[in-house]
């Protein structure tokens, strides 16, 4: 179930959008590349998390794609949330403006289907993994970082934090686990941005992310594709509520088949109904705490990957 709409963002401090979203590319032209505006970043920068580092992008092979009209940086800074299903302090987006999210990858063959679906069409979504999941397939949560979308997190193991049954530490484990499980896979720290599982905002939890400079994300509709029946509900679904709204968050999920099956018509529908995405990129990755990095990696049965070199692995020892 879903708590009601406008739920108040406990501990939030009351900013304007101007200082917390920054616009940081122009409308770009069909077949330009979707992140050259953003190639020169200033020089005191802070550096950017691994899931929005991305080496140059090649200019888009497809004339008809979807693309990015607009890339803004997001300044975490006391926990700002975003999508008006429960936060309405930041209403950045303007008409015709999209931003695509997926939880609770990653997973085999569906995730990498979603990415390429993106690849396709030239646009960038933000991801939010389950750190579990992230620990199973870091190589698939690695592909998702290198083409240069966006990774936050879902928690470590999908737990409802409204659940009366966990305590405060229980849900802050939680939030914090997740988090370094995704800096595990990755190799570098994601973006502080973060989405409750089924968008169930204990309000002392929304304040604790604000304490760790940490952006909850809602969403402005939700495709409900866990309950689609055929990837045609999801486009069916997606198209009525934005059209009516005019712009939004979209939630979806890379760990649904039904996902992956819709987006390719999903993506061309946005474009012919003159919908443009809008990438965000956070400002600093997120910083998790040692002592989490520390248990994962001593109590968590992670899978490994050997370094050796395949002479001193594979030898032939008859032909």
């Amino acid at each position: 179930m879903r708590i009601a709409a406008g739920l108040i963002f406990a501990g939030a401090v009351s900013v304007c959008a101007s200082s917390v979203v920054w616009s940081q590319a122009a409308p770009r032209t069909v077949g330009a590349a979707p992140q050259a505006a953003t190639a020169a970043a200033p020089a005191a920068a802070a550096p950017q998390p691994a899931s929005v580092a991305a080496a140059a992008t090649p200019a888009c092979a497809n004339p008809d794609a979807l693309g990015v009209a607009r890339v803004v940086q997001i300044d975490t800074t006391g926990g700002p949330g975003f999508g008006f299903e429960h936060f309405k302090q930041l209403d950045f987006l303007r008409d015709k403006e999209v931003v695509l999210t997926f939880d609770d990858g990653p997973w085999p063959v569906n995730t990498p289907s979603v990415l390429k679906t993106l690849a396709e069409q030239c646009t960038k979504a933000i991801f939010f993994p389950i750190g579990k999941h992230a620990t199973y397939y870091p190589e698939i949560l690695k592909q998702v970082a290198a083409a240069g979308h966006s990774i936050g997190s879902h928690t470590w193991s999908h737990a409802n934090l409204n659940n009366k049954k966990l305590n405060e530490q229980q849900r802050k484990d939680e939030i914090e686990k997740g988090f370094s499980a995704v800096k595990w896979a990755l190799g570098a720290s994601p973006s502080p941005f973060f989405r409750f599982p089924a968008l169930q905002h204990p309000p002392e939890m929304v304040t604790y992310l604000g304490t760790r400079d940490v952006a909850s994300f809602s969403c402005d509709l939700d495709s409900f594709d866990f309950k689609a029946r055929n990837g045609q509900q999801i486009i069916d679904t997606v198209m009525k509520k934005l059209d009516k709204l005019g712009k939004g968050i979209i939630l979806m999920h890379d760990f649904q088949k039904h996902t992956a099956e819709a987006l390719p018509e999903l993506l061309r529908k946005l474009k012919a109904g003159g919908y443009k995405v809008v990438q965000m990129k956070a400002k600093a990755p997120v910083q998790t705490m040692a002592q989490y990095d520390e248990e994962l990696l001593k109590n968590v049965a992670l899978p490994t990957v050997s370094s050796r070199p395949i002479s001193s692995v594979v030898q032939t020892i008859s032909e």
